[in-house]
């Protein structure tokens, strides 16, 4: 099995399911016991702000505060997850995705992006999207996902509305051409 560790899915147009219709998720792990990840193009009607101060970690001069969160998936939405830039020895339980990219749940990450530290580039999300072994391979085989290496510029330096079309784009191809219908004639 190849791994789509660090691959972004991109939600086929056909793909109806309210979860993920629409989607970029990028992979933060796929092997012999599933897959999971976090949807990167879809900020809540939240900011860090306001999770801050459901927290209780001040923040209100964070420099971060206007940032958006994410629905990051269906699975363990009352659990945040901070997919950033930098190292896993900096934090609390994280994991390395790639040499770049870290992903973070701990309250450590949180606590000090309300103090101004931590990484400059981040996504904070709420919530994952997982894939029990061979679930992920059989939609992708059903057409309901297009792969793409990930790139962590789409994440961090392109906006929300225009990642979807900036990851399709590293293989050359134009969303808007895209058919719902998916099958032979």
């Amino acid at each position: 099995m190849q791994s789509l560790k660090n691959h972004f899915l991109l939600a086929m147009p056909h793909m109806d399911e309210a979860n993920f219709a629409g989607s970029l998720v990028y992979l933060c792990d796929h092997d012999d016991n599933g897959s999971m990840g976090v949807i990167a193009n879809r900020p809540l009607d939240i900011t860090l702000d306001a999770l801050f101060e459901q927290l209780e970690l001040g923040g209100s001069q964070s420099l971060h505060r206007n940032a958006p969160v994410y629905y990051g998936g269906p699975m363990h939405k009352d659990r945040g997850f901070i997919l950033h830039r930098g190292n896993s020895d900096d934090w609390d339980s994280s994991v390395q995705v790639t040499d770049e990219l870290t992903l973070t749940t701990s309250m450590d990450m949180l606590q000090a992006l309300a103090s101004n530290e931590g990484p400059e580039r981040f996504i904070v999300c709420l919530g994952c999207a997982g894939w029990d072994v061979g679930q992920l391979e059989d939609e992708i085989k059903d057409n309901a996902w297009l792969t793409i290496e990930g790139e962590s510029s789409v994440l961090f330096e392109t906006p929300p509305a225009e990642r979807m079309t900036a990851a399709a784009g590293i293989l050359g191809i134009d969303l808007n051409l895209m058919t719902p219908d998916a099958g032979h004639a």
